[in-house]
């Protein structure tokens, strides 16, 4: 009896605590259950929850705390109160959950019961999961595992972990929880647990796109589910089964799995199941609650009958300094678990800080590395490309022809990939950034196509311009850059497509004022793109397959350079293709019109024949190889010419020869070209001077002219862009500096 009265004070406290606590937390087993009939109804419940059946296993634990009542077994009393607070959850009964979870606190406070704690913590944590309170719940959790040992405890704590490092992305960790709960040797719920751990690992390889991995694991998932009847498992099993077939482009196995939902969701997941388990779940709260004010109603009249004033004081004392205590409890909680998840933020955003600066210097580091190796690259293969166009110019017989001419085309393959990763670097570093000045946009077509019109013949492919003529004329935007997008697209069009078509379309979509937005198009009759190459059609170095680039050779950069590109203009490529019916890549760019500019003004240089002969120039060059293919360029065009090997040679031999231009070398031992042409300005304003270089990621235009650079020539060069720029530069009128 004396046990009785205790237990009945603690439940008193409880349901006024219960009226002042927070939500917390809600799942247990039983660990010191005593007596055969109490471990079986245990098992009982344990059976029928992983069953999903929620009622029974309501009314086996209610045989089993009645057990516990009568044996005054606190322990086992304990269990059976966190063991109704996980059924209570399932059925999404928060609150009753919560009330179950505090009479168990009310007990423990007064019970020396390490696993029961620990369980209690688990609860808690489980709780603070629910409500999003991610990191806090982490902490609870390790705190549950300092105080039990309990195998099944430890490997609820595992799968708890799991699913919150899934929810907070930390896929890794998750992934290790997951893994070790396949090979449990749990000893009431391994195949239940191994279920579980494979549904986790499913859901984690669908969230990281990895869907042949997550289909292996949602078999096994399923194939243990069905075994032993875990009817919730085997649903969640079809359910992501269907997602992911389907994603994987299975259509005929994710039906299977749909169907198998829809017999499961009407056989399973009835109405008249809910409403029994309902039903069951009311009905014992209700009775339990019955038996408390009937227990509550006794010893009040037996208080009343016997005048034991002092008694009814000492337990409205105790109930008072006991809400007081569980308040102070929990306020000196909170604070802690504050203060735990401040030094949590505050770890993180140091880690995070690191990571950034780790990716800026590694940023950096491959910028300076590309920048390098792109002149480096360069400066040999300027001595590829001119000594083959020096061979080339010598009468070669026709083998020779033959190999000069792989030869060439070898270089300014090269060449192009080298100019596609600066490109793309250049992009990606902020270096570029549009320009805003007059265009004539049908021309920049006009000239994309008519520069692309022997490869066209080479694959018996025709270009078609589609153009508006709605479109204004006047219009500003950067020509180089649109030129750029457009060679990409075009040339990639052409390189999948045979003996087929290449349309560019450009359609004016809305003009208001001077705000102009056109709709361009690109499309093909091509080999197409399979819906699976397309999510990575854009990605650097990406052409579909080994196949493909076997194939069609090229570099995969084009589409990444056009996507990179059209960023600056705040703009998107979109993509529509079909294998075996082309494709189509479209866009729409905002631009403004510019109706005050005259027609007809072109913004390209016009090119010309110039008499190079008796010119004499000085090189400089500290390139040996490079000297000597200038030179004799230069010579086969009868200008002479002198060479100075550094930046501090060229000063002093402008100052005391007379030559009609110099070529200077930008990046040289000593002082650089850009110095040497600042200190060659200061006593020759007027002596042209083009800057002759291999041009790097850091390297500006506008620094070169900004130095007195008259125009920039980019190593390696075409001879007939070459010879060009030093008529234009050294006998034609000045022309205005380029953009490129």
């Amino acid at each position: 009896m004396k046990f009785l009265w205790a237990h009945r004070k603690y439940r008193t406290l409880g349901l006024v605590a219960l009226a002042l606590s927070v939500a917390i937390a809600g799942w247990s087993q039983d660990a010191t259950a005593q007596g055969r009939d109490m471990d079986s109804y245990f098992l009982e419940m344990r059976t029928y929850k992983n069953q999903n059946k929620i009622d029974q296993a309501l009314e086996a634990l209610d045989k089993a705390s009645v057990i516990a009542e009568e044996n005054e077994n606190e322990k086992a009393l304990v269990d059976c109160y966190h063991q109704f607070a996980e059924l209570y959850l399932e059925l999404d009964k928060r609150e009753t959950a919560l009330f179950y979870w505090d009479r168990a606190t009310v007990l423990l406070n007064n019970l020396a019961y390490p696993h029961g704690h620990g369980v209690h913590k688990y609860i808690e944590a489980n709780f603070l999961y629910n409500s999003g309170n991610n990191f806090q719940a982490i902490f609870m959790l390790n705190e549950a595992k300092q105080l039990s040992n309990d195998r099944n405890l430890l490997n609820r704590i595992l799968l708890l972990e799991a699913n919150i490092f899934m929810s907070i992305e930390k896929y890794e960790s998750a992934a290790t929880n997951f893994n070790s709960l396949v090979v449990n040797n749990d000893v009431y719920e391994k195949e239940f647990l191994r279920a579980k751990a494979y549904m986790g690992l499913a859901r984690l390889y669908y969230n990281q796109e990895n869907y042949e991995e997550s289909i292996k694991n949602g078999l096994n998932a399923l194939e243990i589910a069905t075994e032993y009847n875990f009817s919730k498992e085997i649903f969640g099993a079809n359910e992501l089964l269907g997602r992911a077939y389907e994603k994987n482009e299975r259509y005929d196995l994710s039906l299977i799995h749909n169907r198998n939902l829809l017999e499961i969701r009407d056989s399973i997941f009835t109405l008249e199941k809910v409403r029994t388990e309902a039903k069951t779940a009311d009905k014992i709260q209700f009775d339990f609650m019955n038996d408390e004010i009937r227990r509550q109603d006794e010893r009040i009249e037996e208080l009343n009958e016997s005048a034991n004033r002092s008694e009814i004081t000492a337990i409205l004392t105790s109930a008072f300094l006991t809400i007081i205590s569980l308040l102070a409890v929990s306020l000196y909680r909170n604070n802690q678990i504050k203060l735990k998840t401040n030094d949590l933020l505050q770890t993180k955003n140091k880690e995070l800080q690191a990571a950034r600066d780790a990716a800026v210097q590694a940023m950096e580091a491959k910028t300076n590395f590309l920048s390098t190796v792109s002149h480096e690259l360069r400066t040999p293969l300027y001595a590829v490309t001119g000594l083959t166009h020096l061979l080339m110019e010598e009468n070669p017989s026709d083998n020779q022809m033959e190999h000069l001419k792989s030869l060439k085309f070898s270089g300014d393959y090269l060449l192009n990939f080298i100019n596609d990763i600066l490109q793309i670097n250049k992009i990606d570093a902020d270096k570029l950034e549009p320009l805003n000045i007059e265009i004539n946009l049908k021309k920049i077509l006009t000239e994309v196509i008519n520069s692309l019109q022997q490869s066209a013949k080479a694959n018996k492919t025709r270009i078609n311009l589609d153009y508006d003529e709605q479109i204004p004329s006047k219009l500003l935007s950067d020509p180089l850059k649109l030129s750029q997008i457009f060679i990409n697209l075009v040339g990639n069009a052409l390189k999948f497509t045979r003996e087929g078509e290449v349309t560019v379309i450009a359609k004016l979509r809305e003009k208001k004022d001077e705000d102009v937005t056109v709709y361009f198009e690109v499309k093909d009759t091509g080999i197409g793109i399979s819906r699976e190459q397309q999510e990575h059609i854009f990605d650097s170095f990406e052409q579909g397959s080994i196949q493909i680039n076997r194939e069609y050779g090229g570099t995969g950069l084009g589409l990444t350079i056009v996507k990179s590109l059209l960023g600056l203009f705040d703009s998107k490529i979109q993509l529509e293709s079909e294998p075996g019916k082309g494709s189509s890549f479209f866009f729409e760019l905002d631009l403004k019109s510019k109706d005050s500019v005259v027609d007809d003004i072109p913004f390209e240089i016009t090119e010309k024949e110039y008499d190079l002969q008796g010119l004499k120039l000085l090189v400089v060059e500290d390139n040996k190889i490079n000297q000597v293919i200038t030179k004799k360029m230069l010579n086969k065009r009868g200008i002479e010419c002198d060479i100075a090997a550094n930046g501090t040679d060229a000063v002093d031999m402008a100052r005391n020869n007379p030559y009609d231009g110099i070529l200077m070398d930008i990046h040289m031992p000593g002082i650089s070209g850009v110095e040497a042409t600042i200190q060659i300005r200061e006593f020759d304003k007027d002596i042209p001077i083009i800057a002759l270089t291999a041009i790097s990621l850091d390297d500006s235009l506008e620094t070169f002219y900004a130095a007195g650079c008259n125009d920039v020539v980019t190593k390696p060069f075409k001879p007939e862009v070459f010879y060009q720029k030093i008529g234009e530069t050294m006998l034609g009128d000045k022309v205005n500096k380029p953009t490129s």
